[in-house]
């Protein structure tokens, strides 16, 4: 008989918190506990091993907050099963938000149900459910991040009711779109509309998603993007010890040579992010190689976000940060020029870096030319992380602030109409 999958709802949390093994988050309950008030309450790695359990047992009241305070989800979506019975079952409300331990998320979020109702749906649903999600997919690349990203948790909504109404390869249909959703949802909060917060909560709604459909490459995935959080606030213990699960879910795959490169790629920006640029190089030469070796196995069609090209990029923006400026002009001028005409979103960030690389160089006038560019992108798709390079290059050439191409770019940056659109999206 194959063996139960157990608490896969608190695994796949304390993962996504960081806390890599049933011990580290022991530990952490007991560090944790002092600065909540509680003394002398502690937990042992048996003790969590039983939460992770196929049946796990309601924690101590003192032991439950300090869980929900670690890992950010009460307990009943965190797989336990409250001694009273089941907590309220109505339909959430998506205008209503929900307390948790001093934060606010979003009801929108709607947990990731693990049991199965008596009603099901037939058997074709998990594909008409998958459809959608592949169009939304594709409509990323394209639509306004603040138009789809509703329309993106809606679906996800909907997958968690169809979740607890399907059985079987259906359901594992199901739950694989479902993270997917969840995934594209947290990558338009992280990256097109910097809500790093919410992102972290959506990414491991998605988490538990793949858990459920057992899909250890997708959670790999999902996992690597956890580590951009932390990464991007300088935090690199913990965007490592999530790369360090990310690449552990990725040997269970079987995962491609650009499946890899990208995990290179990740970590590589990680550690530029945090001021580690030989790493990082060294990282970005390990993925470099990876690719040119290649494998015979072929890429999920969801992993829509990475090639060369983007690995290209990647060593550009690296090489900038460590002041190779030849290089990287060399480098991004190449992926540029390699770009496929609909990644619009890359191009921004790829002109972005051309215009540092100017603007280090000395030379404001080519500077404020590939600024400009970027912005006529950023007109036509808004992406927060291109303007975040945009605005970075404007604060470079403070020194140039009273020449005229200069000033051209602050017209076209605070616009009546750039202004707005950035408000508005």
């Amino acid at each position: 008989m194959s063996r139960a999958p157990g608490n896969v709802r608190l695994k796949s949390a304390r993962v996504a918190a960081g806390f890599a093994s049933q011990q580290a988050l022991a530990d952490a309950i007991g560090r944790a506990a002092p600065g909540l008030g509680m003394r002398g309450v502690t937990a042992g790695v048996r003790q969590v091993r039983r939460w992770e359990s196929a049946a796990p047992p309601w924690p101590h009241p003192d032991v439950g907050r300090v869980l929900v305070h670690l890992l950010r989800q009460p307990l009943e979506e965190l797989g336990f099963t409250p001694p009273w019975g089941q907590s309220e079952t109505r339909p959430p409300d998506p205008m209503r938000l929900d307390p948790v331990d001093g934060t606010m998320i979003a009801a929108a979020l709607t947990s990731i149900p693990s049991g199965t109702a008596n009603c099901l749906q037939p058997a074709g649903v998990g594909q008409d459910f998958a459809c959608i999600t592949r169009a939304h997919r594709r409509l990323y690349w394209s639509v306004a991040p603040a138009t789809l990203h509703p329309a993106v948790l809606g679906h996800a909504r909907l997958g968690c009711a169809l979740l607890s109404e399907t059985a079987g390869g259906c359901r594992a249909v199901v739950a694989a779109a479902l993270a997917e959703s969840y995934l594209l949802a947290g990558r338009i909060e992280f990256f097109d509309l910097r809500q790093a917060d919410r992102a972290g909560e959506t990414l491991l709604r998605a988490l538990q998603a793949a858990g459920e459909a057992d899909d250890s490459l997708l959670g790999s995935a999902i996992l690597a993007h956890t580590a951009f959080i932390p990464g991007w606030a300088g935090r690199r213990d913990d965007a490592v010890e999530r790369l360090v699960a990310a690449r552990a879910y990725a040997r269970r795959g079987p995962a491609s040579a650009e499946f890899w490169a990208w995990l290179d790629a990740v970590e590589a920006e990680c550690e530029t992010r945090c001021g580690n640029l030989r790493t990082a190089l060294h990282l970005i030469r390990h993925g470099e190689d990876v690719l040119a070796e290649g494998s015979e196995v072929a890429s999920p069609p969801w992993m829509d976000w990475f090639d060369a090209t983007r690995l290209a990029a990647f060593k550009g923006n690296t090489q900038l940060k460590a002041g190779h400026l030849p290089q990287a002009r060399e480098t991004l001028r190449s992926a540029l020029d390699q770009l496929p005409a609909e990644s619009a979103k890359q191009r921004t960030v790829i002109l972005g870096d051309l215009a540092a690389a100017e603007a280090a160089a000395g030379d404001p006038e080519q500077a404020c030319a590939y600024a400009c560019q970027a912005l006529d992108q950023l007109g036509t798709i808004w992406y927060a992380t291109g303007m975040d390079r945009v605005r970075e290059v404007r604060r470079s050439l403070a020194a140039w602030q009273h020449e005229p191409c200069v000033r051209g770019l602050d017209d076209r940056l605070y616009s009546w109409a750039a202004t707005v659109s950035a408000l508005r999206r």
